[in-house]
């Protein structure tokens, strides 16, 4: 049997078969646009999102026996908001998880609704990022869209949903909408209430592994694929990336350096960080997690390459730093914003410390160090409530390059384990359909046959004791900057 993993990005699907062994037989990616209509602002048609998924599956399963797909599933970006009208037509583009429009809104939330309350019934306080603000927002701009809703989904759960006809989620992904009382796995009731919309209106919720449904008859024929085939909920990108990292059960931890980066901490006791600097949400093992998100990481990288220097050879730039650890430049990635730990869409990207005698290889480098520095700012919060990590997987784009694990593992001073895919979400999702589908007894059980460590980073003392120090001058400069940013904008 075969089993397809939909890892549904920002600017790309990427779509992953694999066997029931836990074999990767084939992976394809199709891209789709971003639009910024605004500054801050992120959108996308959810429709591209269809279009390239059908025409993905098509190119991933040519040459295969399709009547040997026994499963889909997903692993997304998450907290982007998906309206659908009576018809089912998508009401506006989807507003994304990158997007920082709506602080009125999260001030709204935090402020008057109160970070106690949001708290005790999310487990979560209100990030701009957030779906709940997202509504908020539509209601209060757009108040003739937001009449017409019938359905509210999230990314991945549309694909889902155009796939099986069942309006879905799982929970995994469903704690970021600050809509889930998180702990009880259920809507929460008031939360509803504050964004005036009803539980009729929100998906069905489902553990990641369990099936929601079975292909469309019109769906299957149109992709060549069973009837019989079961769509299963999928997870949040970072709790598919996480499966597919084997960073499931207790006290396990993943990195993920993707055009957001974060850091995932498996747990199997509900737990909240009392300054909410972490999200606490549901895993898709059926149990909890915690998880700080900055808004840019391998991004950060990706627009000083393609757009600052002009070129595509981000390894050649790489090969041109020499002295880590010694770089008196210093960069915060906040391109897009930052959610955690600072809560703060006004943060804007900031380069500090170049002087006459400063190189390309040095900015280069800071831009390198400054993803890795942002994500110990969560690592540290994580620590401060008495979360002992001693090593930690890795996975995403960013984890392609050798030089920025070497930086990470060293920044954190922590091992660094590379597994044997780094392909994250679709694996995850194609891991998730194969549980479903019972391949495996849990998604414990998968990834512990499926994942294998190939290589392990381990810090050195000298240079951990050099950024232990470059650390903490770099945490003294958001504090620093931070009330220019509103003023700039």
């Amino acid at each position: 049997m075969y089993y397809i993993g939909v890892d549904l990005g920002t600017s790309a699907v990427k779509l992953l078969l694999m066997d029931s062994t836990g074999r990767i037989e084939n992976i394809t990616s199709k891209e789709y646009p971003l639009s910024f209509p605004h500054p801050g602002w992120s959108e996308q048609k959810p429709e591209d999102w269809w279009t390239q998924v059908q025409s993905g599956i098509r190119e991933l399963t040519e040459g295969y026996d399709r009547s040997q797909v026994a499963g889909i599933s997903f692993g997304g970006q998450m907290h982007g908001l998906v309206i659908l009208d009576k018809q089912d037509n998508v009401i506006r583009p989807a507003i994304l998880w990158n997007d920082g429009r709506t602080q009125k809104e999260t001030d709204y939330l935090n402020q008057e609704i109160g970070k106690e309350k949001l708290s005790k019934y999310t487990a979560n306080i209100a990030f701009a990022g957030f779906t709940a603000p997202k509504l908020l927002w539509v209601k209060a701009n757009e108040p003739e869209n937001f009449e017409k809703i019938e359905k509210i989904m999230l990314p991945k759960d549309y694909i889902a949903y155009k796939l099986s006809g069942v309006h879905c989620t799982d929970y995994s992904d469903a704690s970021g909408m600050l809509l889930l009382d998180v702990q009880h796995k259920c809507w929460s009731k008031e939360m509803m209430e504050i964004c005036s919309i009803t539980e009729e209106q929100l998906p069905k919720l489902f553990e990641s592994y369990e099936t929601v449904g079975t292909l469309k008859a019109d769906v299957a024929e149109a992709l060549g694929l069973p009837a019989s085939c079961k769509v299963a909920a999928g997870a949040g990108d970072n709790a598919a990336a996480a499966v597919g990292t084997g960073t499931v059960g207790d006290g396990k931890c993943n990195i993920s350096l993707g055009t957001s980066g974060t850091i995932f901490i498996s747990s199997k006791e509900f737990g909240v960080d009392k300054y909410n600097a972490l999200h606490s949400f549901d895993h898709a093992d059926g149990r909890y997690h915690l998880m700080g998100c900055m808004l840019s990481a391998a991004s950060c990288n990706k627009w000083w390459m393609d757009e600052i220097i002009g070129t595509k050879d981000y390894a050649d730039e790489q090969k041109k730093i020499s002295k880590l650890g010694e770089n008196n430049v210093f960069f915060l990635p906040y391109l897009m914003g930052e959610r955690s730990p600072h809560n703060n869409p006004n943060a804007r990207g900031t380069f500090i410390g170049m002087t006459m005698d400063t190189t390309r290889a040095d900015m280069t480098q800071a831009v390198l160090e400054g993803v890795a520095f942002a994500i110990r700012d969560s690592f540290e919060v994580a620590k401060s409530l008495g979360v002992k990590i001693d090593r930690t997987n890795i996975c995403g784009g960013g984890a392609k390059s050798p030089l920025w694990k070497k930086i990470v593992a060293n920044v954190l001073n922590i091992k660094v384990d590379v597994i044997e895919s780094e392909e994250g979400p679709a694996l995850g999702g194609a891991m998730l359909a194969a549980v479903a589908n019972g391949e495996f007894a849990s998604v414990e059980e998968a990834a512990a046959k499926i994942v294998k460590i190939v290589d392990t980073i381990e810090p050195t003392p000298e240079l951990a004791a050099k950024y232990e120090e470059k650390y903490w001058k770099f945490a003294k400069i958001y504090p620093t900057v931070k009330d220019l940013y509103k003023e700039i904008q």
